[in-house]
């Protein structure tokens, strides 16, 4: 189970690799276009939120980290498909992305 560690104070969130990796590519290609956006996932540990939601700003550090020292294979119609869910809603919501594929 990979992280995603955002803000440098949060409790990372807890996305398995394959599909981080592929989140790696999507993220970094809306903030090298200086694009924010809305992500929101459920969180994974029991806590008080149900659901959480970020906003993701090139300003803010963001961290990928992976189990595997080895990356993932890459496939570039999940980074597409990822694309253009967030394009067409501005929001990019994990839900669907972290269930069992």
């Amino acid at each position: 189970m990979g992280r995603l560690r955002y803000d440098g104070h949060s409790d990372p969130i807890l996305i398995e690799d394959e599909t981080l990796a592929h989140l790696k590519i999507v993220i970094s290609t809306k903030l090298r276009r200086q694009e924010s956006f809305m992500m929101t996932w459920l969180p994974v540990a029991a806590g008080v939120d149900k659901r959480a939601t970020i906003w993701i700003h090139p300003a803010i550090p963001l961290q990928f980290g992976f189990d595997a020292a080895e990356p993932p294979r890459i496939d570039p119609h999940r980074v597409q498909e990822i694309m253009q869910a967030l394009n067409s809603s501005g929001e990019l919501v994990l839900d669907a992305l972290t269930a069992p594929r």
